[in-house]
């Protein structure tokens, strides 16, 4: 990985890691109303809308709206829920709900459209970091246009409500400043032709695996997840038992990587495979020990050392106390893993199991993970120890050993990390959601699961199918199509950049509700957070009424390539939905075709020229090519698009023989 990867890798990482199972704050006062339910929100127009709160157990509650009330009863738990019928936009409304004694009213409620923005860090990207941002934020004042942020949480069981005190807001210069720029500049275009008030809910996290915002439920569905899903499931009730469970499917990983040496077990205490050596006693990143092997060195190494413990003191309840780790460990004590967290330069601190310390000499040790930069386990050896239920100390005080674990595999990451876990998110920012109406869903998310691009359409599939089964079983999907990021390749290449952005055109084209913002020409070489969110939030906007308001007149994105076959003059490479005539920037043909083997193991560019809404290629193998390839790379040159200036998107599609013109 090179170092701008690395260094790119680092600021979408998440910076927070979930602790044992969660304890969710809530609201600080009691509401008849959930937190959504507040002055200034956007309820979604022209469809039933969901309300609910909580009462007193079997209380009548009574709900009323623009002239239209309902009663319900609360449950044997306190929690109520009842449907309005549809609404014109409009407003500003009341919303009064009483229950019993209580009585609640929101004022300021419109009625509108509402759209939920998720996804990692290009969409939490706020407007102040955009382009011309002052300008943008001076004018930023639409009384109609409403925002709220899902504070960040993540969570190992679905949760209700969320964990810090929520809001509405309209977009004033102040309110916009730190809210999704994709999000709001989408919402300020859309409205130029949708003259309905906007709800926006922001609910995005950097760093985020696609994995983490998806049910469990949905995940059951994916192959080879169901075991991994189980740790998650008994973390929620014994963090102690799926650390040590997690810790024995991490063994499994580590014996079947590629350069393992059959019978190598760090974790044993008596392993000496991979010649052990004594680590300084500062200890601290392992790049300042002096270690030519590890002076740039971005991967794993593994540490031991010794405890010494009285019968008495193994006798009690215990923690494992660890100074500062950069950046992902994971920890076992006596054979036993008993914990795993990312977190850059964080401390750690994991319960000990009863009975798992013993009287005399107990091990330790951890596998470190880095990235980039700095790594390793601060020290001195005094910041790390076993704390004892009477409070006494025990300083790790025998010499640390490490030993490099090098190779070219990442190791697998505990279910529960926050941001890189298995439906974290979900459980966090999207269930305490609830089944608030919505108009439609944004996703700008894939950075973090170009590593296993092959994998993002069924995962995809699945948080697209699993939203659905909550918010509305046809609501609209928008996908943001990964932006340009690195330098162009001299040649042909993989990427799992190009990878996702195939799984994400395909999932897209597959679904009439849904579709897909082409971002390949409005990225930066340079700069993973491309500033250009304004053209985002336009491609954004005229995708949102062919979609969703039915505008099948206007063409939503760029040429999109159908068709590729084998013909007399060369291969043809047919494109739909062109504005007017193809044409290229820069050159007097389109650059960075590609012809490929059956498996794209091997590829070569191709000469291209237009030739109506058609691409003809020509090389010498032309004749024996499997599946062209277009703009296959993380930051490739893109020169093709139509005459409304919109950029054909990258593409794989195989050969077939013969068609007509």
């Amino acid at each position: 990985m090179s170092r701008l990867r690395r260094w790119a890798h680092r600021l979408l990482l998440p910076a927070l890691a979930i602790a044992s199972a969660p304890a969710m704050a809530q609201q600080p006062t009691p509401s008849l109303l959930h937190p959504l339910f507040q002055d200034h929100a956007v309820l979604q127009r022209d469809q039933p809308i969901p309300v609910w709160g909580e009462a007193k157990p079997d209380e009548s509650v009574s709900v009323s709206l623009a002239g239209q009330t309902r009663k319900t009863r609360a449950d044997a738990s306190g929690h109520w829920q009842t449907m309005l019928p549809p609404t014109a936009a409009g407003g500003p409304h009341e919303l009064t709900v009483r229950g019993g004694q209580a009585t609640q009213t929101v004022h300021d409620l419109m009625i509108g459209d509402v759209w939920l923005c998720s996804g990692q860090s290009n969409m939490e990207l706020p407007v102040w970091r955009t382009l011309d941002a002052n300008s943008e934020l001076a004018a930023a004042t639409h009384s109609d246009i409403r925002l709220f942020t899902v504070p960040k949480a993540a969570a190992v069981a679905p949760q209700s409500t969320f964990n810090a005190p929520v809001g509405w807001a309209a977009a004033t210069p102040d309110t916009v400043r730190e809210f999704s720029a994709a999000c709001y500049y989408f919402a300020r275009e859309l409205q130029k032709t949708v003259n309905v008030p906007m709800g926006l809910i922001q609910s995005a996290w950097g760093g985020s695996r696609l994995e983490a915002w998806t049910s469990a439920k949905g995940l059951r569905a994916q192959h080879g997840m169901q075991p991994v899903l189980d740790v998650l499931a008994l973390y929620a009730n014994d963090p102690a038992a799926a650390n040590a469970e997690w810790g024995r499917h991490w063994q499994q990983w580590w014996a079947s990587r590629d350069g393992t040496v059959s019978g190598d077990a760090p974790w044993q205490p008596d392993a000496n495979n991979g010649a052990w050596k004594q680590a300084p006693g500062a200890l601290g990143a392992w790049e300042r020990w002096g270690i030519p092997e590890l002076s740039d060195y971005n991967g794993m190494v593994w540490y031991r050392t010794q405890v010494t413990l009285t019968a008495a003191q193994a006798a009690q309840n215990a923690t494992l106390e660890l100074g500062p780790v950069d950046e992902t460990d994971v920890t076992w004590v006596n054979r036993v893993a008993v914990g795993s967290q990312y977190g850059p330069g964080e401390a750690r601190s994991y319960p000990l199991a009863p009975g798992l310390l013993r009287a005399g000499a107990n091990s330790v040790l951890l596998n470190v993970l880095d990235t980039w930069g700095d790594g390793g386990l601060a020290g001195p050896a005094s910041a790390h120890a076993i704390r004892l239920a009477d409070g006494t100390r025990v300083t790790l005080d025998s010499p640390w050993q490490y030993r490099p674990a090098p190779g070219p595999e990442s190791p697998p990451l505990a279910p529960w990390h926050a941001a890189t876990g298995l439906s974290t998110l979900y459980n966090g920012m999207i269930a305490p959601l609830g089944t608030y109406g919505l108009r439609g869903m944004l996703w700008y998310q894939g950075e973090s699961n170009t590593g296993d691009g092959a994998a993002y359409a069924g995962r995809l599939r699945s948080l697209r199918d699993d939203w659905r089964s909550r918010f509305g079983t046809a609501l609209p999907l928008l996908i943001v199509q990964l932006a340009n990021y690195g330098k162009p390749p001299a040649a042909p290449t993989e990427s799992g950049w190009a990878q996702v952005r195939d799984a994400q055109q395909r999932v897209a084209a597959e679904d009439p509700h849904s579709g897909l913002a082409v971002a390949i020409d409005i990225g930066d070489a340079y700069d993973i957070h491309p500033p250009n969110k304004q053209e985002l939030g336009r491609r954004l906007a005229r995708l949102a009424r062919h979609v969703v308001y039915d505008e099948h007149d206007l063409v939503p994105t760029g040429p999109t390539a159908t068709r590729t076959s084998r013909t007399s003059d060369g291969l043809r490479i047919q494109f739909e939905d062109v504005t007017g005539e193809l044409i290229t920037t820069g050159a007097r043909g389109p650059i960075g075709f590609e012809l490929c083997d059956a498996a794209a193991h091997h590829c070569d560019y191709a000469d291209a020229t237009l030739d109506g809404h058609a691409v003809v290629l020509r090389s010498p193998r032309a004749g024996t090519a499997a599946r062209v390839r277009y703009c296959w790379a993380d930051g490739p040159v893109c020169t093709l698009r139509d005459s409304s200036g919109l950029p054909a998107g990258p593409f794989e599609l195989p050969i077939t023989e013969g068609a007509a013109r």
